[in-house]
């Protein structure tokens, strides 16, 4: 378990762009390295970080453990320029993916297959008009009151600058972020859909869920 004196949480600089994308590749299969299910790590963090790095920076924070960054924070306060931005993006990250197809191996071409037929069935209802986040932490310096303080550093920015709240969509199952523990720190569950690319891959059910939370009042923190 990671000492809280290691650990320091911060606004994310440019400089930490590539640490950023190579930890979405290192979490993006439950927590373990997304090579497994899809090798195109390139497209895979261009996917889920371009747009918080590139676009909207200032809404973005990272978690360093003894000055390596180990974890992120990426957020939105403007959603319709990040719809805009990603139907945009998503077309030539399609373009990309189909030119690179046939190289592919069999485990990605099924992921590949699982976005194009199911994926938009299974991503849950969400605010179009709410400022967004979502994050990922290395298992080593993974804990609950290291993610909350970081949480918390972002929900002040959005306080700052007028927003009333936030929701976030968050991969769920009962033996890691289930939906219990978010609603112990404020969020509502509004709606949750298993994502179907990891039957067979994982031994339990796995949801995204949607959690809203209010901003009125002053973060929770654990205990």
């Amino acid at each position: 378990m990671s000492k809280s004196s290691d650990i320091h949480i911060r606004p994310f600089s440019p400089g930490d762009r590539e640490a950023v994308r190579r930890l979405c590749c290192e979490t993006g299969f439950l927590g373990k390295p997304i090579d497994p299910v899809f090798e195109d790590r390139e497209l895979f963090a261009d996917y889920l970080t371009s747009y918080y790095t590139d676009v909207e920076p200032e809404a973005a924070f990272v978690l360093e453990q003894n000055g390596v960054v180990k974890g992120y924070l990426l957020g939105s306060r403007r959603p319709f320029r990040q719809q805009l931005h990603s139907f945009f993006h998503n077309i030539s990250l399609f373009a990309r993916g189909l030119w690179r197809y046939p190289r592919y191996n069999a485990a990605s071409r099924r992921f590949v297959q699982w976005i194009l037929q199911n994926s938009w069935r299974e991503v849950p209802a969400a605010p179009r008009r709410t400022a967004h986040f979502h994050f990922n932490v290395l298992p080593e310096a993974q804990g609950i009151s290291n993610t909350q303080k970081m949480a918390d550093m972002y929900f002040d920015f959005l306080r700052s600058k007028g927003e009333k709240e936030v929701f976030g969509q968050i991969v769920t199952f009962e033996s890691r972020r289930g939906a219990r523990l978010l609603e112990r720190f404020g969020f509502q569950v509004v709606e949750k859909r298993e994502i179907t690319k990891y039957r067979g891959l994982h031994h339990e059910a796995v949801y995204l869920t949607t959690v809203i939370k209010k901003l009125t009042e002053p973060g929770i923190t654990s205990r």
